[in-house]
C-alpha cells in the first residue's frame, strides 16, 4: 500500500535528526498537523520534519465509513453505518494495528536514509511514538510527548478526567471577576443534565441557522460537546456563561459551543479509529472499571457508550501490548493540569521504564499544549541538547484565555477599559 508522507527540509546546512510528528486519534492524519510547521519554524531550521498518514487516514487511503456533519447523531443510526461500513471493507478493518503502523514509520524512516530519528507525538501520536520505542530503540534519540497515553493507560476509562477538568474550569472561573458572577453554574449543569428532555432536544437552536436542529439533540450529545471543549482553554473559557444563560431558558450561547466542532468526527477517519481503539483498548477494560470511571461525573457513559456500541459491529481481533521495557532515551513529556483525557498523573504514575524524563505541566492547560507560549522553544531546547535540565519557569506565563463575559465575549479590563473610557466609548 501506498503512503503519503510529507517532508519540510531542514532550512540550515548543518542539520540534525529529523523530527516524526505522529498525529492522535486514533485516527487522525499527520498531515492535519501542517499548522504546527509554524510554531515549529526554528526546530525547523536544524530539523526536517516529517509527517507520514497512517495507513486508514488522510492521503493513506482514509477510512472514514461516510460518517460527518450531516450524520443524525443517533447511536441505532450510527451502529448500523457502521457495520454495513465494515462489512464492506473487513479485510482492510482487520489488518489495521499500531504494530503495523510502527513497521510503517520504520519502512519510511529507511526509505528516506535517516539515521536516527527524534519523535513528537500528540494524545494517541504518544502511544505510537512509546511503542515505537520499544521495538526500534536503536532508530530513535529522543521523544517529545504530549498529553501522555502510556501504553499500560487505559485512556477510554475518560470520564473521571474530564470531571477533574470541569472541576479546574469551577475553580479558575471562582477566582475570576466577570466569571464568579455566574453563580453555581456547575448546578445548573447537573440540572440540566437530569431535566433533559424531548422538548428541549427538539428545540434546541441549530449552530449554523439558530432554528431548530433538524434531528433532536440527544442528551449525550451535549455531553460530549462539552466534554470536548474541554480540551482547549478558549472553548472552555466559553462554558460557564453559556451553562448559566441554559439555565435561564437561552440555549443560543450553549448552541454556539457545539458550533465550535461541527463534525464530531472532524479529522478522525472513523474505520482506523474503531480498528484501533476496540481491538487495543476496549477489550482490556472490565465492567467493574467502567462503572467506577463514570461514577458521580457530568460525562457518564456518554463518551464509552460510542465506542461500546461501535465495537459491537467491529470485531476485530483483541490485540495485546507486551510488558514494557525499560528505556533510556533522553524524553519531554508535556501535559495539561485541566486535560479531559490525559491527565498529568499518566505521565507521573505510569511512565516508570522511562529512566531520562522531565515533565512540563501548563497550568489549567487543555489537550496538547505543545504551541502554546513557549513550549515551541522548550521543545527546540531540548532536541539540541536532551540531557540537559531545561529551565521551564516560562511556563507559568501561560495563562487560561479570558472568561466569557457576556454575549460580547471576555470582559475588557485593565488600562484597555480605561483607555475605552476615557475615549467616551
Amino acid at each position: 500500500m501506498t503512503l503519503a508522507v510529507f517532508v519540510s527540509p531542514a532550512m540550515n546546512k548543518v542539520q540534525r535528526e529529523p523530527l516524526y510528528l505522529l498525529a492522535g486519534g486514533p485516527g487522525q492524519a499527520a498531515s492535519d498537523l501542517a499548522p504546527f510547521l509554524h510554531k515549529f519554524r526554528k526546530i525547523n531550521q536544524n530539523h526536517a520534519i516529517v509527517m507520514v498518514d497512517r495507513r486508514g487516514t488522510g492521503l493513506s487511503r482514509s477510512f472514514d465509513c461516510g460518517i460527518d456533519r450531516d450524520t443524525p447523531m443517533d447511536l441505532e443510526f450510527i451502529s448500523k453505518a457502521l457495520e454495513k461500513c465494515y462489512l464492506q471493507q473487513a479485510n482492510f478493518a482487520n489488518s489495521l494495528s499500531s504494530r503495523q503502523s510502527v513497521e510503517d514509520l520504520e519502512r519510511v524512516r529507511k526509505h528516506l536514509n535517516h539515521q536516527r530519528i527524534s519523535l513528537w507525538g500528540g494524545s494517541w501520536g504518544t502511544r505510537t511514538a512509546l511503542l515505537y520505542q520499544q521495538w526500534y530503540p536503536n532508530s530513535l534519540k529522543a521523544l517529545v510527548l504530549d498529553a501522555v497515553a502510556p501504553i499500560d493507560s487505559k485512556v477510554f476509562l475518560s470520564a473521571t478526567a474530564a470531571e477533574d477538568a470541569l472541576k479546574i474550569l469551577v475553580r479558575d472561573c471562582l477566582s475570576d471577576v466577570s466569571c464568579s458572577k455566574f453563580g453555581n453554574w456547575r448546578t445548573v449543569l447537573d440540572q440540566l443534565l437530569n431535566d433533559w428532555n424531548k422538548s428541549i432536544a427538539v428545540d434546541f437552536p441549530d449552530p449554523n441557522t439558530g432554528k431548530p436542529m433538524a434531528h433532536p439533540m440527544s442528551r449525550w450529545v451535549l455531553q460530549n460537546a462539552i466534554r470536548t471543549a474541554l480540551y482547549s482553554p478558549e472553548a472552555a473559557a466559553q462554558i460557564p456563561f453559556a451553562i448559566q444563560q441554559a439555565g435561564l431558558g437561552n440555549y443560543y450561547p450553549l448552541s454556539g459551543i457545539l458550533g465550535l466542532f461541527p463534525d464530531g468526527t472532524s479529522g478522525m477517519s472513523l474505520g482506523l479509529t474503531l480498528s484501533i481503539a476496540c481491538a487495543e483498548e476496549l477489550s482490556r477494560l472490565s465492567e467493574e472499571e467502567i462503572a467506577a470511571d463514570i461514577r458521580g461525573t457530568f460525562v457518564g457513559d456518554a463518551f464509552f457508550g460510542i465506542f461500546e456500541s461501535g465495537c459491537e459491529v467491529w470485531p476485530v481481533p483483541d490485540r495485546a501490548y507486551e510488558q514494557p521495557e525499560l528505556r533510556k532515551h533522553p524524553v519531554l513529556l508535556i501535559s495539561g493540569e485541566a486535560d479531559p483525557i490525559t491527565p498529568p498523573a499518566y505521565a507521573e504514575k505510569q511512565l516508570g521504564y522511562l529512566v531520562n524524563k522531565q515533565h512540563l505541566v501548563v497550568s489549567s492547560g487543555g489537550h496538547i499544549n505543545s504551541m502554546r507560549g513557549c513550549i515551541p522553544r522548550l521543545i527546540k531546547e531540548f532536541l539540541e541538547s536532551p540531557e540537559k535540565k531545561l529551565e521551564q519557569t516560562c511556563i507559568t506565563d501561560i495563562n487560561r484565555p479570558p472568561f466569557t463575559a457576556g454575549i460580547y465575549g471576555p470582559a475588557i479590563e485593565g488600562p484597555k477599559r480605561k483607555h475605552l473610557e476615557e475615549k467616551g466609548l
